[in-house]
């Protein structure tokens, strides 16, 4: 499914907030200079490897810290590949728990209701937390790079960009930046296993300030009812 480059509703905190954080500095950007244009085959080469091949579910604790406070709790989230999500966040004792599928770049529902709001800037850092890259938008110009120590690469539409670097090793790592009007709106920092299973997720946005950090339990294969993808009924 083609993406939109940023989620366009305004960044508020709240307990949703797979999406929400930040840091103090915008750091410089990910992908070295010597980037080159690079085809769609292989930019989409270079996302499959990033997609699971079957239905996962993840579990997670999650801990959202800003200049003010923290709050914290766990969470858990569907996927099917190539890129369906159902995510379910609450705090201590289920308190301000929120729930979600979202469809590439594109809400589902969203309970409750204004749950959306309170969304991180962008969908490709949400995947990107879970160590799933997203593909460009048709019309994207597209730069890139692979060799033995990283694969990176950075889609620009002006100047909003997206980019990417993978490193290999024990564990891996993926770095994600989103930047709007050069401007950096977050960056997501992602460790991984050796079968490419998320292990921990920092996401920062400097406009918060603000930081969300999430420390895996478990990641495991599993079958999804299809009343999974549709909201829940009073």
């Amino acid at each position: 499914m083609a993406q939109r480059l940023f989620f366009d509703r305004p960044v508020q905190a709240g307990y949703l907030v797979l999406l929400l954080a930040g840091c103090h500095s915008a750091p410089g950007g990910v992908v070295p200079a010597g980037a080159q244009p690079v085809s769609s085959a292989e930019v989409a080469q270079w996302v499959a490897a990033t997609v699971p091949k079957d239905r996962r579910i993840h579990k997670f604790k999650w801990l959202f810290r800003d200049e003010k406070s923290s709050a914290g709790g766990r969470g858990s989230a569907r996927i099917a590949p190539p890129d369906s999500m159902r995510f379910d966040v609450a705090g201590p004792f289920g308190s301000g728990a929120s729930s979600a599928a979202v469809v590439g770049d594109t809400p589902l529902w969203i309970e409750p209701p204004d749950a959306i709001k309170k969304m991180v800037p962008s969908y490709p850092l949400m995947w990107a937390m879970f160590g799933v890259a997203r593909m460009p938008a048709a019309g994207t110009e597209v730069r890139g790079l692979h060799d033995e120590r990283m694969t990176a690469w950075e889609y620009a539409d002006g100047t909003d960009t997206i980019a990417y670097v993978r490193t290999p090793g024990r564990p891996e790592r993926m770095v994600t930046t989103v930047r709007r009007a050069g401007e950096l709106v977050g960056k997501a920092e992602t460790t991984l296993d050796s079968l490419g299973a998320p292990v921990s997720a920092r996401l920062t946005v400097p406009s918060v300030p603000a930081r969300l950090d999430l420390t895996f339990l478990s990641t495991a294969r599993a079958d999804f009812a299809p009343d999974i993808w549709a909201p829940h009924k009073p």
